[in-house]
């Protein structure tokens, strides 16, 4: 089978035939018909996240499911799923047992301990894969793997209130996201965007009302909860100023820089520094069903395994309007 294979940190992806595997115990082996590409596939080919190699990266994958592995009950050939970030972890520590795998050190992580999805065929945990509603094409279901999994959990786990408003930090592949998924729950929501060429866009996808930088945002009334999705610190950073008392403030892109927060703002305004990753399952049931209602788009650009290098130098560039997903 063929993938895309990262030979060694900063290397040029290659494109490889590899022997294509055979399920084990409690695996699923899945014809991949898409696979989303995440700027984390940069941070991971740069050596900014751990991880060995050479590796198959890709963790944003939705297939056919077209072999089981012994002790498989819960999945069956023909399955339409997907498979997020974890997919296993030890069941014993601490964490586990308080039902947040996503902390346990003995993880196995798609695209790092397992390959993922950039290839014609990948294994999965069967317990970890999730089916997918009917109605999903794969194309729009792969990013809401991470991308979408990611903004909306984060909106949900900062448990927002009747009447209270959204911002979104960054209008990218997650921003263009998050925008939908406020809007789509009933959210007054408010894109803060450095770029004036997007505006028609962000108010086709919802977006009530649009500021520039934090002072903007503050000046139109703040915010009670900021997704910060953008990977600048600086414009995190910058975006805080506009966050009201009692806010909370949810960081999801990151670069390698400290973001800055001044300790009067947290004791004045009583605001909330939060990060977040995918967190509960249910959120990404949820994510995948107002897709699915076609209440949340992805807006994402399509390549062949072929063209996957291509596909890259566009996310290295920031050149993609949102989301890129390779097919097979």
């Amino acid at each position: 089978m063929r993938a895309a294979v990262v030979p060694a940190i900063r290397s040029r992806w290659e494109l490889r035939d590899i022997p294509r595997p055979d399920p084990g115990p409690n695996q699923v082996l899945i014809k991949v018909h898409a696979s989303g590409m995440c700027f984390t596939d940069v941070h991971q080919t740069n050596g900014d996240l751990p991880g060995p190699f050479p590796r198959v990266l890709g963790h944003e994958p939705v297939g056919e499911i077209v072999a089981v592995g012994p002790g498989v009950g819960t999945r069956r050939i023909g399955d339409r799923v997907g498979v997020p970030w974890v997919q296993s972890s030890c069941g014993r520590c601490e964490w586990c047992l308080r039902g947040r795998p996503m902390f346990c050190a003995d993880q196995i992580i798609t695209g790092v301990q397992a390959h993922g999805g950039h290839a014609e065929y990948m294994l999965a945990y069967a317990e970890a894969t999730m089916l997918l509603p009917d109605a999903l094409s794969y194309e729009q279901a792969a990013p809401i793997f991470c991308a979408g999994y990611t903004v909306w959990s984060g909106l949900r786990w900062v448990a927002p209130e009747p009447h209270e408003r959204v911002a979104v930090v960054g209008i990218g592949g997650l921003g263009h996201l998050a925008v939908q998924y406020a809007k789509a729950a009933g959210f007054e929501t408010i894109a803060v965007s450095h770029s004036p060429s997007k505006d028609e866009l962000i108010r086709e996808l919802g977006a009530d009302e649009i500021v520039r930088d934090g002072r903007g945002l503050a000046e139109a009334g703040g915010a009670d909860i900021i997704l910060a999705t953008s990977n600048s610190s600086d414009a995190m950073a910058d975006a805080i100023q506009g966050l009201r008392p009692d806010g909370r403030f949810v960081s999801m892109g990151f670069e390698a820089k400290p973001l800055t927060v001044l300790p009067a703002d947290l004791i004045v305004r009583r605001i909330k520094i939060v990060g977040s990753q995918q967190n509960d399952r249910e959120y990404l049931y949820e994510a995948l069903d107002y897709v699915a209602k076609g209440k949340v788009k992805v807006f994402t650009e399509t390549y062949k395994i072929d063209e996957v290098n291509k596909a890259y130098e566009r996310v290295v560039e920031g050149r993609v309007r949102f989301r890129a997903v390779l097919v097979n």
